[in-house]
């Protein structure tokens, strides 16, 4: 195989420009409770003593359990998510990360919301509930990276949790975005200033999102966006830098696959945490979603997809032309999720193309990426048998030293 060297680099704003995603890098959270403070008591003399009943000791604070019902109790229901697991960036490895997001609870069993990106793939998810230092453990029940939601249910009960707003989201309309950037809980304010703009990214696929100008910090991806009354009108998606655009999941999209979701059932998924990505071989421009994770179990883990692969056709349809999941995601779609799918991805380690199926036979070598999405030598596996001219020697030989012609 002649050499070969592939510059991957992201789509970053195709139609969303700039965006940023709202989750980031870090470690578990730091912040401690306040240490105890003294007051000082005055004695002050009695006439005579007067017998009374003794005043019961102070129960130990907690939060109260049942729906959120104001603005300043959102904090007691939203999370802060730490995913740690090793992932693959197409800069390299990321082993035990802690990769940071946020979320919020949906049912006081502790079923909670949050986005694909942040959990899909992790080893370990870490919870922390209104900004205490306890950590729960979670697991997930459902993810969809097409819809970038997943499920998840944590460990315990009684939790507070937050209720659906149930009437119109229109423009002007006050909103507030909740969660957990660096660790500590912020709510920024704003207005609703498109009721349902694109929702295409480089990391999933939602048909149509609410524009807000309630600044999405990294760290707030998952959280709630909510109305004076604390209740959820979004789940928090993205942000773009540069202004004051910012992007949350309606949540007339998002219900329908969030009650899949919690179910157990995932939806618009084969399992990975991807981001579109294209880079030259040879000067050649190549295409395909960058596999950052893998969700075990999932179609893709039984396909052996690995993370550092790039998903470069699915159903001989060649993916993230336009920098977007939207042909990916039309293809899941168009499919049930136990339909066998043929996938073509490229194993970005040594640039070998493998061709398998989803709900179907694994991948296997086929050949080398040659720029066009061809094999421009065959995959070289298991023996070949050569004799001499008088059919009188005979040696199996590795196939790997057999010409493309089929000489030796």
């Amino acid at each position: 195989m002649t050499s070969k060297t592939f510059k991957p680099f992201l789509w970053i704003g195709i139609l969303l420009l700039a965006v940023s995603l709202a989750c980031n890098m870090g470690s578990q959270p730091t912040t401690q409770p306040p240490p105890p403070t003294s007051v000082p008591v005055v004695e002050e003399p009695t006439p005579e003593p007067v017998a009374t009943e003794p005043e019961a000791e102070p129960e130990p604070e907690q939060q109260e359990s049942g729906a959120v019902n104001s603005l300043s109790d959102v904090k007691n229901a939203a999370i802060e998510i730490i995913a740690e697991g090793s992932f693959v960036e197409p800069e390299g490895w990321n082993i035990n990360v802690g990769s940071r997001g946020s979320g919020f609870i949906i049912d006081p069993s502790g079923i909670a919301v949050t986005n694909n990106h942040v959990v899909t793939g992790a080893a370990l998810l870490k919870v922390y509930i209104g900004g205490d230092t306890k950590a729960y453990n979670a697991r997930v029940l459902g993810v969809s990276e097409c819809s970038d939601l997943a499920v998840i249910d944590i460990d315990g009960d009684g939790f507070p949790y937050l209720e659906w707003y149930d009437g119109e989201i229109t423009v002007g309309t006050k909103v507030f975005a909740a969660g957990y950037p660096e660790g500590n809980y912020t709510l920024t304010d704003g207005i609703v200033s498109v009721e349902e703009a694109p929702g295409e990214s480089y990391w999933s696929s939602v048909d149509y999102v609410v524009q807000h100008t309630a600044k999405i910090i990294p760290g707030n991806s998952g959280g709630p966006l909510v109305n004076e009354n604390g209740q959820v009108m979004g789940i928090n998606y993205a942000g773009v830098m540069e202004s004051d655009a910012n992007y949350s999941i309606s949540r007339d999209e998002a219900l329908p696959v969030i009650e899949s979701l919690r179910g157990g059932k995932d939806v618009d998924s084969i399992g990975v945490n991807g981001i579109t990505v294209n880079g030259d071989i040879d000067g050649v421009t190549i295409y395909g979603i960058w596999v950052r994770s893998i969700k075990s179990g999932s179609p893709a883990d039984k396909a052996r997809i690995k993370p550092g692969d790039i998903v470069y056709q699915l159903e001989g349809e060649v993916l993230a032309t336009d920098g977007s999941m939207a042909d990916y995601c039309d293809v899941l779609r168009s499919r049930h999720a136990t339909d066998t799918m043929n996938v073509t991805i490229i194993r970005y380690s040594d640039l070998s193309l493998m061709d398998g199926q989803l709900n179907g036979r694994e991948l296997e070598a086929t050949g080398y990426f040659s720029g066009s999405g061809s094999s421009d030598t065959p995959a070289a596996t298991g023996t070949y048998t050569v004799v001499d001219d008088t059919y009188t020697i005979q040696m199996d030989i590795p196939a790997s030293w057999v010409a493309v012609d089929g000489t030796v």
